[in-house]
């Protein structure tokens, strides 16, 4: 009698596990992805002025590289890579959206 007790314990106890579980997995996919009000500071001070050097470092490297770029006929991947995506980092994300590219 005893052992069957113990067995139907570990039975409900493994069920009730499962259960929330099932539960817990079923709440990742309500998960908040609005920025933390830390990352927007960090964002607002720190990455938003690099990304902005960068860009500005970036257009230079273009204008400079643009006459080889000309003879090679390979003008837009240089652009985009040195001027368009780290000028959409800079000014077209949300504050704090560190994940979006």
């Amino acid at each position: 009698m005893n052992r069957r007790l113990s067995r139907r314990a570990a039975h409900l106890a493994a069920a009730a596990l499962l259960a929330l579980a099932c539960q817990a997995g079923a709440e990742d996919s309500q998960i908040d992805t609005t920025p933390s009000a830390e990352a927007m500071p960090f964002d607002l001070f720190i990455l938003r002025p690099l990304a902005l050097a960068c860009t500005v470092v970036g257009t230079a490297v273009y204008i400079v590289a643009l006459p080889f770029n000309i003879l090679t006929l390979n003008v837009v991947e240089p652009g985009r890579r040195l001027v368009v995506e780290p000028a959409k980092f800079t000014f077209t994300r949300d504050l704090g959206d560190l994940d979006n590219e």
